[in-house]
C-alpha cells in the first residue's frame, strides 16, 4: 500500500507541475492550426536549396506534432513538390519540440533546456535536410498544380481554435501523454536517487543508453518531459536527458519504415545519421560547455515547490486538464457507441457479398493511426455503415448508403487528408 501512495503522490505533483503549461500550449496550437495560412508550408519548401531547408525547420518547430502525427503533413509537402531535403528537416524538426513541450521543458526542466530544445531541432533539421540535397541525386518529384492536395478551408474562429486546442490535439496526444506520465512516476517510486551515478551510466555511456532506447521508441515532445525530468533527478546527466528528449520524439519504428519506403534509403540514412550526431552533440556541449545548475530547477519537484505559478492555479489547471480528458474520452465513447447501433441497424445486404457502396482514393495516408482517424471520420457520416481504409494503397472502402461523393470529398479533406476520387 506504500508503495501505491508514493506512486499516486508522485503521479499528482508531475501533473502539477505539466497542466497549466501544457493548456497553454494547446491554446497556442490552435491558434496556429486556425490562423496559419493553409497554403503557405508548400510555398517556401519547393527548392532544393538552403533557404527552403531553413524554412522547413523554422515553420516545423512551433507545431505540436509528434513523430507519427507529422508522417502525413511531411510525406504530403514532398509530393506536393517540396523537395527531400525541406521534407526531412520538417520531417526531423517538427517532432522534436512544439508551443506545447517547449512551454512544459520551462515548467519542470528550466528556461535554458528550453531554449536549447528548439536549437537543437533547428540544427539537426538543417543537417538532415542539407545532406539529403547532397547524397541524395534522384530527381526530385513534381506535381502538376491540378493535382496538388487541395487544402481545405477552415473557418477562422475562437470556437474553431478551442474544439481543436482542447477536443482534436489534445486527444491526439492524450494516449501518450499519459503513458508519459504514468512511466515518469513508476520511475520516480522504483529507481533510487543518483542511480545513473551510483552505477556510472551517466555522460557518453548514459547518451549511448538513451539513443538505443529511444531510436525506436515511440515517444511524443510533450510525454518525454515528465519521463526526462525524472531522469535528471535519477543522476542522469545533462547531456544524456537532452538526446532522450531530442532521438525519442523524432523517431520510431514506424516513421523509420515510412520514410525508407517513401523517400528512399538515401534519405533514411540522411534522417537516422542527422539525429544521431546532433543529440550526440549537443550533449557532450551541455555535459562539458554548459553550467549544471543551469539544468536543475526540476530538483524542486522533491520540495513540491511548483515554478512561479500559485499552487492552487496548477490544481485548478490540473483539474481542467482531467476534465478534458474525461470529456474527450467519454465524447469517443458515446461515439462508438452510436456507431455499433447504427451498424445494427443497417441493411447488411452489401456485407453479403463484400461490395462497398463507394471506393475513393485517399491521399496522406501513411500509418495505423491516419487508417483510424480517415475510418471514424468517415463511418460518423449518416448513411455510412463502415469505412475500411488501405494506409499503403490509398484506397478507402465505403459501406452503406452514402449520400454523395461531394460530402465524402468535404470530410476527407476536413481530416486533412486529399481526395483523388472514386477507383
Amino acid at each position: 500500500m506504500d508503495f501505491i501512495y508514493k506512486y499516486f503522490i508522485a503521479l499528482w505533483e508531475l501533473s502539477l507541475d505539466m497542466a497549466p503549461y501544457l493548456l497553454l500550449g494547446f491554446l497556442f496550437a490552435g491558434l496556429l492550426k486556425v490562423f496559419l495560412p493553409a497554403g503557405m508550408l508548400n510555398k517556401y519548401l519547393g527548392k532544393k536549396s538552403f533557404r527552403s531547408v531553413l524554412n522547413a525547420s523554422l515553420l516545423g518547430i512551433p507545431l505540436p506534432l509528434c513523430s507519427c502525427g507529422v508522417l502525413p503533413a511531411g510525406i504530403s509537402l514532398y509530393k506536393n513538390g517540396a523537395s527531400k531535403g525541406s521534407s526531412v528537416s520538417f520531417l526531423i524538426s517538427t517532432p522534436q519540440t512544439g508551443v506545447d513541450s517547449i512551454l512544459v521543458t520551462w515548467s519542470m526542466l528550466g528556461l535554458p533546456l528550453a531554449i536549447i530544445r528548439p536549437i537543437a531541432a533547428l540544427f539537426t533539421g538543417l543537417m538532415g535536410g542539407l545532406l539529403t540535397n547532397k547524397i541524395d541525386k534522384e530527381e526530385q518529384k513534381t506535381i502538376q498544380n491540378k493535382t496538388k492536395t487541395k487544402i481545405p478551408q477552415q473557418k477562422k474562429s475562437l470556437g474553431r481554435v478551442l474544439h481543436y486546442a482542447f477536443v482534436e490535439m489534445l486527444m491526439d496526444i492524450a494516449k501518450w501523454l499519459i503513458i508519459g506520465l504514468l512511466i515518469a512516476a513508476l520511475i520516480s517510486v522504483i529507481l533510487p536517487d543518483n542511480f545513473f551515478n551510483e552505477f556510472k551510466l551517466s555522460g557518453f555511456y548514459g547518451m549511448l543508453i538513451m539513443l538505443v532506447a529511444s531510436i525506436p521508441l515511440y515517444v511524443c515532445a510533450t510525454s518525454s518531459v515528465p519521463i526526462a525530468a525524472v531522469l535528471l533527478m535519477k543522476g542522469i546527466s545533462p547531456g544524456a536527458l537532452l538526446v532522450f528528449l531530442m532521438a525519442g520524439p523524432a523517431t520510431n519504428a514506424a516513421t523509420i519504415s515510412v520514410v525508407g519506403n517513401n523517400l528512399g534509403k538515401k534519405t533514411l540514412f540522411a534522417y537516422l545519421f542527422s539525429i544521431i550526431v546532433g543529440s550526440l552533440a549537443f550533449g557532450l556541449i551541455m555535459d562539458n560547455w554548459l553550467p549544471i545548475e543551469w539544468f536543475m530547477p526540476v530538483l524542486g519537484l522533491h520540495e513540491h515547490t511548483h515554478g512561479l505559478l500559485p499552487h492552487w492555479f496548477n490544481v485548478a489547471s490540473t483539474l481542467l486538464l482531467i476534465g478534458l480528458l474525461l470529456n474527450g474520452y467519454i465524447s469517443n465513447l458515446v461515439a462508438w457507441l452510436k456507431s455499433k447501433k447504427k451498424k445494427a441497424n443497417n441493411d447488411f445486404v452489401s456485407f453479403a457479398v463484400d461490395i462497398p457502396a463507394m471506393t475513393v482514393s485517399v491521399e496522406g495516408m501513411t500509418c495505423a493511426k491516419c487508417k483510424a482517424k480517415v475510418e471514424k471520420g468517415i463511418s460518423d457520416l449518416e448513411d455510412v455503415s463502415m469505412a475500411n481504409a488501405d494506409p499503403e494503397t490509398g484506397i478507402l472502402k465505403i459501406y452503406g448508403n452514402p449520400s454523395s461523393k461531394e460530402i465524402i470529398r468535404k470530410k476527407i479533406e476536413e481530416l486533412g487528408y486529399g481526395f483523388k476520387g472514386e477507383v
